[in-house]
């Protein structure tokens, strides 16, 4: 049943659902838009967390570092920067190096600077899509199917709708991708260490290259993460980090504020949370998965499997072990399902890409589901995900094993043919 399952999902059937996927998705966005000022159809402020991003972009151009880790004056300032339209309130919890990327938009108005992130953010997207594509031999014969699941892709959709910043993080995982292929080891930890940014993206990267001893990696992360916070601490002065350091400390108390909407999280923890009633029992259920999923990536990672596989099995686990992963933040597993579509999805016939194909599928299209969560309290998307993880990790032990035993072919372990 599961092969009949994956022989109906032709490139011909995916690209005509990612095609009528996409026209809904963006097609309600525009409509939902399509409206006279900074409010859209639905109440809400176009582009409502980029609020965020202008506010302390305006921080930095007035150099007012004593704002950065104060919410109710933040709130204060963007009523005033938006001329009193409602905008969210937001707990200061980026470094204080965070605000100088958004400096060049605050010299624009609201609406032109969110234009201007939104469309910068769609750009690099496409950029590490396109770069990402001409690396698949066999994915790049039908760059068409590509675009509309690019284009389609529920990650994609929801950073553009909110105004997000993820596609950092998905630039610094798309760049250690190409260095880890170049084995530019160094350089590949400089890329990690972008995410700084979000240090729970790099949850995973910390772990998995500390207990491999995967000390250039590691000196490379610590190169521009303490970079970041060393040109944070020039520009607003020492007092910024000590605040940044002890809004950290102090960061679990305020978690419900962090995530308001559980039903848009999709890693373990969110998960857990939402299927258990008793918070400490959930949180012991995320810790016990989540060092499954450590284990597993380190157990892969140090197979002799092709990079690619590898790299995806590193995404897709730093991703279940986020333990604050919204729907915005799939946008970094890209390069994993890129990977996943050239090594697995178009190998040989086998019962590992039957089942790859069918929860690839699924997992691509279930975070647009979350309000089911209302009447399943489950979070589909992460069950599905696991799978995945397991799968390529899997298929990344075999081609590993094959590799061994015919060392002249361990190139093509993982033989893809047109599917």
């Amino acid at each position: 049943m599961m092969r009949g399952f994956s022989a109906d999902l032709t490139r011909k059937r995916v690209r005509g659902h990612a095609a009528l996927l996409g026209l809904v998705l963006w097609g309600a966005y525009a409509f939902n838009l399509a409206t006279p000022g900074l409010i859209d159809r639905e109440g809400q402020l176009k582009g409502a967390d980029f609020l965020h991003e202008y506010v302390l972009g305006n921080i930095a151009r007035m150099h007012a570092g004593g704002l950065l880790y104060d919410a109710h004056r933040q709130a204060y300032l963007g009523q005033l920067l938006i001329h009193g339209v409602p905008g969210e309130t937001y707990l200061p919890v980026y470094g204080p190096q965070y605000s100088l990327v958004f400096l060049p938009f605050a010299w624009m108005s609201y609406g032109w600077a969110a234009t201007a992130w939104m469309a910068t953010s769609a750009l690099a997207y496409s950029f590490c899509c396109w770069l990402l594509l001409r690396s698949c031999v066999h994915l790049r014969d039908d760059p068409t199917t590509i675009f509309f699941l690019a284009a389609a892709f529920p990650g994609f959709f929801y950073l553009i709708a909110s105004g997000q910043n993820s596609v950092m993080a998905l630039i610094a995982f798309t760049a250690a991708f190409f260095c880890f292929r170049a084995k530019r080891t160094l350089l590949a930890g400089m890329a990690l260490g972008l995410l700084m940014y979000k240090p729970q993206f790099g949850v995973m990267a910390a772990v998995l290259f500390v207990l491999t001893l995967e000390w250039k990696v590691v000196v490379g992360a610590l190169i521009t993460g303490g970079g970041q916070l060393a040109a944070g601490a020039l520009y607003y002065g020492r007092s910024a980090l000590h605040e940044y350091f002890a809004g950290l400390v102090h960061l679990n108390q305020n978690a419900s504020a962090l995530e308001p909407h559980l039903d848009r999280m999709h890693s373990l923890r969110s998960f857990w949370q939402l299927l258990l009633p008793w918070q400490g029992i959930a949180s012991v259920f995320y810790a016990i998965t989540a060092l499954a999923v450590v284990v597993i990536t380190i157990w892969c990672w140090r197979s002799k499997a092709r990079v690619e596989l590898r790299y995806a099995v590193f995404l897709i686990g730093s991703a279940l072990v986020d333990p604050h992963l919204t729907d915005y933040d799939l946008v970094i597993l890209m390069p994993a399902l890129l990977s996943i579509g050239e090594f697995v999805l178009l190998a040989p016939e086998a019962p590992e890409r039957d089942v790859a194909r069918l929860l690839t599928y699924v997992a691509y299209v279930l975070p647009l589901f979350g309000p089911m969560l209302r009447v399943v309290h489950v979070q589909l998307s992460v069950p599905a995900y696991a799978g995945l993880f397991l799968v390529v990790a899997a298929t990344a032990r075999k081609g590993a094993i094959k590799a061994g035993e015919h060392p002249h072919r361990s190139e093509t372990a993982l033989p893809s043919v047109s599917a």
